[in-house]
């Protein structure tokens, strides 16, 4: 059958071709849109959710302390009464930072005498108070202390390591395991997520040299006293939580003379975990409770 003269004629095969290239269309849209609610429902989760129950879990922790310490009753976490001792196990565990590199080389860091620097001093000096009661060390992922940084507002428990799950995702500051306990010679290593999951570390590159950072345990609470920021080094940099810590990658950065050291590390840049900031402060006075 012949068309009439200016009128289009549309055969049915053109309009299925239409129908189909329509459906596809509009299934991919759907898929589309799906993929970003998804992706956008991770963010949520991820940005604000994993913060907020961590917070609201880490808060609880800190006034549950506050209260064993002031009634005197044994740890809720499983723990001794009294002063952790000991360097805090045997060799480092987890990562450097928050992300899966190496720990550090740990050690004893000190002779594990109960001494502490006189206030004001420089660090080494030794004082014949003592505080500590004598116990076992803390168990593996038990929170025994309460980390405070005024300048950040910071007020987080630490926990025995730095396993993710356990420690660092609970929206606590985790101490490498084989570094000092607080107040002892050698070195007080800790280290706390920069994003998510809390992220207490977060404001850390705002610390600046002499700003009061304070470590409470049952015994006592210690003054530590900012001395030096490392901007950025490898996630594989060991050195910084050594008993006397120096960096092996920017050997500029650290120390030469057995101390009282605390060291706090966290990721960098934000939403990353290739490199790792540090923050090293010096015990300068100490308070029994």
């Amino acid at each position: 059958m012949r068309a009439v003269a200016g009128v289009r004629v549309v055969r049915h095969g053109d309009r299925r071709r239409r129908a189909r290239r329509r459906r596809v269309l509009w299934g991919g849209g759907e898929v589309l849109v799906t993929a970003g609610l998804v992706l956008l429902l991770l963010v949520v989760h991820q940005l604000w959710w994993t913060n907020r129950e961590a917070r609201r879990g880490a808060e609880r922790k800190v006034a549950a302390l506050e209260r064993e310490w002031g009634s005197g009753t044994a740890s809720a976490d499983g723990g001794a009464s009294g002063e952790p001792g000991g360097t805090g196990g045997s060799g480092a565990s987890g990562a450097f930072g928050d992300s899966g590199g190496s720990g550090g080389s740990g050690g004893s860091g000190g002779s594990g005498a109960a001494s502490a620097p006189e206030p004001g001093g420089s660090g080494a000096s030794r004082s014949s108070r003592s505080p500590y009661t004598p116990a076992a060390p803390p168990r593996r992922s038990q929170a025994y202390a309460v980390l405070t940084i005024p300048r950040l507002d910071l007020r987080v428990p630490v926990a025995e390591g730095v396993s993710k799950a356990d420690v660092l995702d609970k929206g606590y500051v985790g101490h490498y395991r084989g570094t000092q306990q607080p107040g002892r010679a050698g070195n007080f290593a800790l280290a706390g997520h920069r994003n998510t999951h809390g992220e207490p570390f977060r404001y850390l590159p705002r610390l600046r040299r002499g700003d009061v950072i304070e470590v409470e345990t049952r015994a006592a609470t210690y003054t530590y006293g900012v001395d030096q920021v490392l901007p950025r080094t490898s996630a594989r940099d060991s050195g910084v939580v050594r008993p006397v810590p120096r960096s092996l990658v920017r050997p500029g950065y650290g120390y030469d003379e057995p101390g009282y050291y605390l060291t706090l590390t966290t990721c960098t840049p934000e939403f990353t975990s290739r490199y790792r900031l540090v923050v090293w402060a010096k015990l300068v006075s100490m308070r029994p409770r």
